[in-house]
């Protein structure tokens, strides 16, 4: 076997990326090369608007607003220093956040739960879900099951919860 003869094989996988190349030990490294210099670039830009939740940030943020417990998620704040949307969006993010910990077995809540729990009447509940929903912060799947975007977080984050910890310390 001469050395032409001799081929070599790289596979690579990155996330959903993957790759063969094929070829002598030159040809391969600059495939290789190559392809590093136009995938990486990309993945670094679309890291930059991917819009991702970071759990524990998240967590951190809620610390003595939401507790969850093996049935539900509870806002710990007096109802009537927040506005139905604030409780609206703390009670799903409640489930959001039990469901990714594996504390709840799902991370929405129906209407008439949350009619139950919140208090509220099914026209104003009704109205508040959506705007949520207009807005792109909630979603609702076809069997009337509303629960958090992750936009919505991302928003909940920026402009409701500076608001809510602003009513708190005042």
């Amino acid at each position: 076997m001469g050395k032409q003869d001799s081929k070599v094989e790289v596979h690579i996988k990155f996330k959903e990326i993957e790759q063969t190349f094929t070829g002598t030990q030159e040809e391969v490294w600059i495939l290789i090369n190559r392809f590093f210099a136009e995938v990486f670039p990309s993945i670094k830009a679309i890291k930059k608007i991917r819009l991702t939740v970071n759990l524990e940030e998240l967590i951190d943020d809620l610390k003595g607003i939401i507790e969850i417990s093996e049935d539900s998620p509870y806002v710990m704040l007096p109802r009537k220093k927040l506005t139905d949307k604030e409780l609206l969006m703390l009670s799903l993010l409640g489930m959001h956040i039990g469901f990714r910990l594996g504390i709840l077995d799902r991370d929405y809540f129906t209407k008439e739960e949350l009619r139950e729990k919140l208090g509220k009447s099914s026209k104003i509940l009704s109205t508040r879900l959506g705007e949520l929903c207009r807005d792109g912060l909630v979603i609702r799947n076809d069997e009337e099951k509303y629960r958090i975007t992750s936009f919505g977080i991302k928003f909940f984050q920026k402009e409701f919860l500076p608001k809510i910890k602003a009513k708190l310390s005042g």
